[in-house]
């Protein structure tokens, strides 16, 4: 019989390509490390292999090399996230955006879960009136403390009289949570309840409105996860910019394949390769 190359070649590129998707959207995916914030367990030029099916892999949340989002559905997840984990998860946005107008993947540490209290006592964090177990890389860069009552005007929640070396108590939200609103609290949750997919003003007569209707509470609809950075003095964190919804969960780093320093231009091609973090190349991420 009188082989086909060109068709028995697009089988076989289909079936890579199949199996590529699957794999990447439901079990294993890279994720290039971008900045210091988690420091030194993982370091900026790190690359790590992302384990997607314990928390449920998902579709593409995107158009491939793109930044425009598309409709995804997960698969039923492994397990939860626990305290202590290192997730990779979308970035929400900024303390005051509704959605980040980039789409990126952020990396921390899950701090707190849905329904945990979590303070900052002079740089001591605090998980229900407990204090949370140190991670083996934590670092602080800056040996000078911010005072309690020095208000950061970059901090989460808007207009709370926190610093991020003292901050909280704040209480992470959980599905079905009850939250009183009022005139002196609505800046609060506004982003809040815009980033769960519903308007929010007042009117003329300062009643609130949610999605045009009068409202003086607001149930909340998705469980949260609450994320700082290993670097404490350099991440830009929970601290600054809120809650991670549990859909936003993208996975846990496992390993480290390939490590070099982000800074040497590929240009300059033998600065790039001695830059190699050889030993780097292997180790676990915990």
């Amino acid at each position: 019989m009188k082989k086909e190359p060109a068709k028995d070649f697009l089988k076989d590129l289909v079936f890579v390509l199949v199996a590529f998707f699957f794999l990447n959207s439901f079990v294993l995916a890279s994720f290039e490390v971008p900045t210091g914030s988690m420091e030194d367990e993982i370091m900026a030029g790190d690359f790590l292999f992302v384990n997607k099916f314990i928390y449920g892999g998902s579709t593409p949340r995107t158009i491939p090399f793109t930044n425009i989002r598309i409709p995804w559905f997960r698969v039923p997840a492994f397990r939860d996230v626990e305290r202590g984990d290192v997730i990779v998860f979308e970035f929400p946005g900024q303390r005051n955006q509704i959605q980040s107008p980039e789409f990126m993947f952020y990396l921390k540490r899950a701090i707190g879960l849905s329904g945990d209290i979590v303070q900052v006592v002079n740089r001591v964090v605090y998980v229900n009136g407990k204090q949370a177990p140190i991670p083996r890389n934590m670092k602080f860069n800056n040996l000078t403390k911010t005072p309690p009552g020095l208000a950061d005007p970059r901090i989460f929640p808007k207009g709370a009289p926190y610093n991020e070396d003292n901050w909280g108590p704040v209480v992470v939200p959980s599905k079905g949570d009850v939250i009183n609103l009022t005139l002196d609290n609505l800046e609060q949750w506004k982003t809040f309840i815009g980033r769960e997919g519903h308007a929010v003003r007042v009117d003329k007569e300062d009643r609130i409105l949610i999605d045009g209707l009068r409202a003086t509470s607001y149930t909340v609809e998705r469980n949260y996860y609450f994320g700082m950075g290993d670097n404490r003095d350099n991440s830009l964190d929970g601290r600054f910019w809120g809650f991670i919804p549990d859909d936003h969960i993208i996975g846990t780093p496992m390993i480290v394949y390939w490590s070099w320093d982000p800074n040497e231009p590929f240009l300059n091609i033998f600065a790039k390769l001695g830059s190699i973090r050889f030993g780097r190349i292997g180790t676990l991420i915990k």
